[in-house]
């Protein structure tokens, strides 16, 4: 979230970046409610002023005075508090900025190619997809009925697979990256959601859990970046802890909202999927460097496994709302002749920080921590591509090397 008082100071500033955000935000409204707010402040200081003066005098009359100076100040806060609840609504709403490095578009069109890493297989027989290499273990008809579309029930081979790929991939990043394993609760409140950005804007994309009148809020995370990064929400860490790298293996849940016709078929885009998260907290100076690092991270997996990847600079239209700068890595996906989407890594500077109110304290100073998240990667889309890259034509899949020790040591499924 934003500082109102950098808003205030650099409104043509934030009026240029958030158009290139592709939002629309109405500025002129809230520096409006501002204005009008600060007015409040000072009228109501005023009336306190007042108050307290006649506090000191000892005249009977002054009980009256007093009387209507508070009945004032109670009417003014009240005004004071929907005034300041339109500027939250706003400010909120508001995305992160994009830096300067991060190529402006409105969209996917004006991503970059940052680099490729190994050349798509060629078969020489029909290529099958993940449905047809998996029909024997995946079974889309119960799912649909225990759950509805969207869903898969994975069974032997490829259950044994999804839990092998989340092993291997958590043993890669805690023993040789050394991220800290964290088992987080995969349902969370309103404040913790608030705080990674998915509300209030993204309310409908979330699933909601039904809960009494007056109790809190909760929702499915639909990332673990969400309890992972408010593990320290309304702290301060001191600067030697510095960095905290966080790994976790969690099922996320995703309403898929504005995807309706796209990926109807298979394991591409579920309701339900296991993703392995990194999130790290360092000092802002210190975001490239670290975004650099967990991208490399996340590639590392994908170079164990020997899949063909690519990596996209993310334009400024197509970034996250938290996201400063991101970097998407994309697996070649043989059946569709394509590269897709199998993680993303963003920086967000201070911007979940000061949602969640975390910061670092060093000797003379505390200021906002940095916060950044990146799949380390999604093991529903990682399944496909080893399915579709390593299959042989009789319809089995050989196992790399790097995965055998998970999978009992077999050869094929």
């Amino acid at each position: 979230m934003h500082n109102l008082k950098d808003i205030r100071k650099n409104i043509k500033l934030f009026e240029k970046k958030i158009k290139e955000r592709n939002s629309n935000i109405d500025f002129k409204s809230l520096i409006n409610y501002d204005q009008e707010n600060r007015v409040l402040i000072q009228k109501k200081e005023k009336l306190e002023q007042e108050k307290k003066l006649l506090s000191k005098k000892k005249d009977p009359q002054n009980f009256t005075k007093s009387k209507i100076l508070t009945e004032q100040i109670i009417s003014l806060d009240v005004t004071q508090k929907k005034l300041q609840e339109k500027i939250n609504s706003i400010v909120s709403s508001i995305p992160n900025i994009a830096l300067d490095d991060v190529p402006v578009g409105s969209d996917e069109k004006s991503n970059k190619i940052v680099r490729k890493f190994g050349n798509a297989k060629k078969f020489d027989f029909k290529i099958k997809s993940h449905i047809e290499l998996g029909k024997k273990y995946m079974d889309f008809d119960t799912a649909t009925k225990l759950s509805g579309s969207r869903f898969v029930v994975l069974k032997d081979k490829l259950a044994l697979l999804e839990r092998a790929l989340i092993n291997f991939m958590i043993d890669v990043h805690t023993k040789k990256f050394g991220y800290v394993e964290i088992s987080p609760p995969i349902i969370v409140n309103e404040k913790t959601m608030f705080g990674t950005g998915q509300l209030p804007k993204f309310e409908k994309d979330q699933y909601e859990i039904y809960s009494e009148k007056n109790e809190d809020r909760k929702f499915l995370i639909p990332t673990a970046e969400v309890p992972l990064s408010n593990l320290l929400r309304d702290s301060t860490i001191d600067l030697k802890k510095l960095p905290l790298r966080f790994v976790a293996s969690t099922p996320c849940f995703r309403r898929e909202a504005g995807s309706y016709g796209k990926d109807t078929k298979g394991m591409m885009r579920q309701h339900q999927f296991y993703k392995v998260e990194l999130v790290s907290l360092v000092e802002p100076n210190k975001c490239n460097e670290e975004l650099d690092r967990m991208l490399n991270c996340a590639e590392e997996i994908l170079k164990l496994l020997e899949l063909p990847y690519q990596i996209i600079l993310l334009s400024s239209g197509d970034m996250g709302f938290s996201a400063e700068k991101t970097f998407d890595i994309e697996t070649w996906i043989p059946f569709e002749n394509k590269f897709r989407e199998i993680s993303s890594c963003s920086s967000c500077g201070v911007f979940q920080a000061r949602r969640m109110k975390t910061k670092y304290k060093t000797n003379s100073n505390t200021d906002f921590i940095a916060t950044l998240n990146g799949s380390g990667l999604a093991t529903g889309r990682l399944m496909i591509s080893l399915m579709e890259n390593y299959q042989n034509s009789d319809g089995s899949v050989t196992i790399p090397t790097a995965l055998k020790k998970y999978m009992d040591n077999i050869e094929k499924i």
